[in-house]
């Protein structure tokens, strides 16, 4: 017999959080937004880290490597889409982790014996301006100088000239040694007049350059997630048929983490993807998913996932419940995983994250998929309405708008994120093609959504995630409260619209008084 589960799944929706004491202490500018990433050890710390609990979906209209950038400025982490080739997604991955971010390592380097011709090549080719001179022409080679396109005119000099005549040697250039700080580094920049400063090691070798300019952008972005390189941190999604192939390039190409994306997590496919990973790649950090309850949480946890994502039909364009029935309220979903998470916590001494992938329809839902047990939540519509998606901006009755697809849909065609083993095709639809609101630039929407998050949980009167889950106090809502929760009763006066025949008949009459009211005066003297 069929087992059945006597509690409907719910949403988020249906939850609402019971406000705590808040102490003196508990202010916005003192709730700590850090989350782990990836699974670690009982006593240790983890390797990947992010400083706000959002990373974006796996999808074609939502995480390129523009989208990426301006997320791991503000903290946290895209995963770049997989449905594209093995080396499309690899150069988006490179893009991200050349991006200068501060402390920036060199991709235009030239030796001092080539040509001024070539280095014209190298400045086209790379559009950087500033190029360094090394012993080997390499980013960690033995500086022997600098050179900028300012240093000569290719029409007045010859184009066969070497670039050593031309540079500015090693003994007229201001440079730093590894271990200073970004702020050190551009006092440097700013008290020797200069616009670039070398970075190099004990023994000479180039390892970053920084650039004035680079420094405002950090100050605007204190929460930007860098690895151990200065270089943003950034994901990619995989698929169960060509990961061997896959995982190498992105792993050459720099990528931090990635994740086998796939509407139903639970299946041999993905347990084999995660075990062959780990054994040709030990350090390779790779999440799975997506599950609803305990028992695929356990599978992929034992299977030696990174971290879990939670959900099925959840998405906004997902409709793999009307197409296959199979699914759950994400609420209900993130309640049991994250139980199930705490337990396996206790048996093995290895805690392993949790993402809530789908479901947030509003800012608050964010807050309550933290406090029933995420560890940070996946978001595809939200992302998708910045400037920064990779989709067009159009406008439709007057109003922009974003597009928006399912990786499930025909446009998208993403039949690896489906598979479940048999012909390589899409047999049927799981998303839909749409539009979403245009709502502007990533930075100003996540700080105003994560400034709702960290009010909510002054209120609740914590300062951290961990404390969030372990503290907060939930409740049902009925339906009528959830109608309650918004206006009610009252008309907003944006809907509203004066008829100007009222106003113009109420003047008349008015003006008619008055006429004849001066009539009678008039006739009476």
């Amino acid at each position: 017999m069929a087992k059945y589960y006597d509690e409907p799944s719910r949403t988020f929706s249906e939850y609402l959080l019971i406000p705590g004491y808040t102490s003196p202490e508990c202010i916005p500018a003192n709730v700590s937004l850090k989350t782990p990433l990836v699974k670690f050890k009982k006593g240790e710390k983890p390797s990947l880290t992010m400083n706000i609990p959002l990373v974006s979906a796996i999808m074609q209209s939502v995480s390129d490597d523009k989208l990426a950038i301006a997320l791991a400025k503000e903290g946290g982490i895209s995963f770049i889409y997989g449905s594209q080739t093995i080396e499309d997604q690899a150069a988006m991955i490179a893009r991200v982790k050349s991006y200068k971010a501060g402390f920036v390592t060199s991709d235009s380097n030239i030796k001092p014996d080539q040509t001024l011709n070539e280095l014209v090549a190298k400045i086209e080719q790379t559009g950087h301006s500033t190029v360094a001179v090394t012993e080997n022409g390499e980013s960690d080679g033995k500086l022997v100088g600098i050179i900028t396109e300012r240093d000569f005119r290719l029409s007045h000099v010859d184009g066969n000239s070497k670039v050593s005549e031309y540079m500015t040697p090693l003994k007229d250039l201001v440079k730093a040694e590894v271990g200073i700080t970004l702020e050190e580094a551009n006092d440097l920049i700013w008290k020797n007049k200069i616009n670039q400063l070398p970075i190099v090691d004990k023994n000479g070798n180039l390892q970053y350059l920084v650039f004035r300019k680079d420094y405002a952008s950090h100050e605007e972005h204190p929460l930007e997630l860098l690895d151990d390189k200065k270089r943003y941190i950034v994901g990619a999604g995989i698929n169960t048929r060509d990961y061997m192939e896959r995982v190498p390039a992105l792993l050459e190409a720099g990528v931090d983490v990635m994740t086998l994306d796939s509407s139903e997590g639970f299946t041999e496919w993905q347990s084999r993807a995660l075990k062959d990973i780990h054994a040709k790649w030990p350090n390779a950090k790779v999440g799975a998913g997506n599950v609803v309850d305990a028992e695929g949480f356990r599978f992929l946890a034992e299977a030696g996932a990174d971290f879990i994502k939670i959900g099925i039909g959840g998405g906004s364009i997902c409709i793999t419940r009307e197409q296959k029935g199979i699914g759950r309220g994400q609420a209900t979903a993130t309640i049991e995983v994250a139980k199930a998470r705490d337990e396996y916590f206790k048996e093995t001494g290895i805690y392993v994250p949790i993402c809530s992938d789908g479901g947030i329809v509003h800012d608050y839902h964010i807050t309550l998929a933290l406090a029933m047990g995420s560890d940070f939540v996946m978001l595809g519509r939200y992302f998708s309405r910045f400037d920064e998606s990779p989709t067009n901006k159009v406008k439709i009755n007057g109003q922009y708008m974003k597009e928006y697809w399912g990786e499930g849909s025909a446009r998208a065609r993403n039949w690896q994120r489906y598979d479940l083993g048999g012909d390589k095709k899409l047999s049927f639809e799981e998303g839909v093609d749409s539009y979403v609101p245009y709502a502007g630039s990533l930075k100003d929407n996540v700080a105003l959504s994560l400034s709702k998050v960290k009010s909510t949980m002054c209120n609740v009167g914590v300062l951290n995630i961990p404390d969030l889950q372990k503290n907060a106090k939930l409740t049902l809502v009925s339906a009528t409260s959830i109608v309650e929760g918004g206006y009610h009763d009252v008309v907003l006066k944006n809907t509203v619209r004066v008829e100007p025949l009222s106003i113009s008949l109420s003047l008349r009459v008015t003006l008619d008084a008055e006429k004849n009211f001066f009539k009678k005066k008039v006739v009476k003297f």
